[in-house]
């Protein structure tokens, strides 16, 4: 009678873990709404962190990072030196300006900020590493540290390459 009973169990939590299965990642369309916040420095300092990554990240506008950074800017991402012109060099080799576009071309799921500290986050796919032919999709964040009106410091989720 155990075994019947611990066969089930074991059948009824494999079946119920299929149930639980993962919800996909989804950004949100109104990119504009994420920009909101009843607190004045804290929609200024999510705006500031928009614009730098519409512009400078996504825009190759590498000549318009001093708008944005900290010359002592800090860098916790291992594949980038600290410092805003080491950002720049960095990124001038993998960026050419480009039309500035209105609203983020990643697909954003949220911009927090909470006291001199913002975060975004995106929606990302990436293939089924068990299977080549499925994809499933996950969350990445960068946050920012922002200092007298201008990005002094960044960490993401990234490791060395």
């Amino acid at each position: 009678m155990k075994k019947i009973i611990l066969f089930f169990a074991i059948a009824f939590a494999c079946n119920a873990s299929k149930g639980f299965a993962q919800v996909e990642v989804k950004p949100l369309s109104d990119q504009q709404s994420m920009l909101q916040s009843s607190d004045p420095q804290l929609a200024q300092n999510k705006k500031l962190l928009y614009d730098f990554w519409r512009e400078v990240f996504e825009g190759g506008h590498l000549e318009l990072a001093d708008k944005y950074m900290a010359e002592t800017y800090i860098q916790h991402n291992p594949n980038v030196a600290t410092g805003r012109k080491a950002f720049v060099d960095f990124f001038s080799k993998y960026r050419q300006p480009q039309p500035i576009a209105d609203t983020i071309k990643a697909p954003v799921v949220s911009i927090i900020a909470e006291g001199d500290m913002v975060m975004i986050s995106f929606a990302r796919e990436l293939p089924d590493p068990k299977d080549s032919t499925k994809k499933y999709t996950t969350t990445w964040f960068d946050m920012f540290r922002i200092e007298n009106g201008k990005i002094a410091e960044h960490w993401d989720a990234a490791t060395k390459q």
